[in-house]
């Protein structure tokens, strides 16, 4: 039985050289922009982070060999956020969209039993992000990545693209017709430099920027119109699940929230979320409302926020038996099969690995 991580990253320099070809003003003004977000400390420790854990998100064998050395038998690869280049004009985005996903698609190829991969599409750009999917399923990928919103573009062109906005209702329906896996993660947030001072760019912003996003989908019926949609929450789904109590309070009493057919809680037995809640008791919580068979392993590797040993932290979490071979192995099995068409039998196999 293959042990799946459905939450792992990869770095692409050279799709970072070709965005500094194309736009070096916006590149140079997003890594400006970072820097205040994560402020001059952070900025400093997670560049020595990048450079310690370069090998493990660049290099083919050492990922493997960890992999080998953490129990992990499959991962699914998705780009670092860092690549979502939300600055890139329409065009462009579609254009460094098929290179992230021709980068990934060269990866998994090379470890086809071991890897299987996500690319991007780009929120800021909805009329982009039919195409972005048909690019990478075209590519033989399983689905993509996508950010919890659109940011604003400069000069004003265009407010914040949210995920419950109309124009993407294009992309919810192909996605789900295709039965393409879409992953959602952060990057970035929203308060900018409130969260600039101990490392909270990263602590608060990825479960906050998790929970809006999910809110978006669930009050504003997204989930209802596409019930077949394959969508992953990255951490856990952020501070949602745990606090799902508040959405249904305000779905009863407030008629502005009554834009979904049911309760919100109900919503949460229709996404699946990986596993990395840094607490186990979190983790219980979360397979409590959200169901035993929609929480898979997730390890966001190899990033120092991440888990080095997931699959050791689910085994600890003081779950039965049985839960514990779901979230490690079946429904991501089944998540997989129906996006591939491919028994996930033959990924992660004794043979295979030969």
């Amino acid at each position: 039985m293959s042990t799946v991580d459905v939450h792992t990253h990869a770095l692409l320099p050279a799709v970072e050289a070709f965005v500094g070809e194309l736009d070096p003003e916006g590149l140079a003004a997003a890594r400006a922009l970072d820097g205040r977000r994560n402020g001059s400390l952070s900025s400093v420790e997670s560049g020595r982070m990048i450079k310690e854990r370069w090998a493990l998100l660049t290099d083919l064998a050492t990922r493997l060999s960890a992999m080998d050395a953490t129990d992990v038998d499959v991962q699914v690869v998705s780009p670092s956020p860092s690549h979502y280049y939300s600055f890139l004009n329409g065009d462009n985005s579609f254009r460094v969209a098929q290179a992230i996903n021709s980068a990934i698609a060269d990866l998994v190829a090379q470890a086809p039993d071991r890897l299987v991969g996500l690319g991007v599409a780009p929120v800021q750009h909805p009329d982009r992000m039919v195409d972005a999917l048909d690019d990478a399923r075209r590519r033989g990928l399983i689905g993509v990545e996508i950010s919890s919103f659109g940011p604003p573009r400069t000069g004003g062109q265009a407010g914040t693209v949210e995920l419950s906005d109309p124009a993407l209702e294009p992309f919810w329906a192909a996605a789900e017709a295709h039965r393409a896996v879409v992953f959602l993660h952060p990057f970035g947030c929203s308060l900018d430099e409130r969260l600039d001072r101990f490392y909270l760019s990263n602590t608060v912003s990825q479960p906050a920027e998790n929970a809006v996003a999910l809110s978006h989908l669930i009050f504003s019926g997204v989930l209802d119109r596409h019930p077949d949609l394959i969508l992953v929450a990255a951490h856990g789904g952020g501070y949602l699940p745990t606090s799902i109590g508040r959405s249904d309070h305000a779905w009863a009493v407030r008629p502005e929230a009554r834009h979904c057919a049911h309760p919100p809680s109900t919503y949460l037995q229709r996404i699946w979320f990986d596993s990395l809640t840094h607490d186990s008791g979190q983790l219980r919580e979360l397979i409590r409302v959200a169901g035993a068979d929609r929480v898979l392993l997730g390890s966001d590797f190899p990033f120092d926020m991440g888990c080095d040993h997931a699959v050791a932290a689910v085994r600890d979490a003081g779950l039965p038996d049985e839960v514990i071979e779901q979230v490690l192995v079946l429904n991501a099995r089944n998540i997989l099969t129906a996006a591939t068409a491919r028994p996930v039998a033959s990924l992660g196999s004794d043979e295979g690995m030969q």
